[in-house]
């Protein structure tokens, strides 16, 4: 996935379009996964929860 497609445009300001990596910081991007969002870089990995 490119870096373009995790942005949009909200009016005049770019937000970011998928959840960034805690450990990593800005510039890192989440996977999100069916159950988990996770870091291709450190390994850092968020498990949503069972509703």
């Amino acid at each position: 996935m490119a870096k373009k497609d995790c942005y949009h445009m909200d009016g005049d300001k770019l937000v970011r379009a998928k959840p960034v990596c805690p450990k990593c910081g800005p510039g890192v991007f989440m996977a999100q996964h069916e159950d988990r969002t996770s870091c291709g870089r450190c390994g850092y990995t968020e498990f949503k929860k069972k509703q």
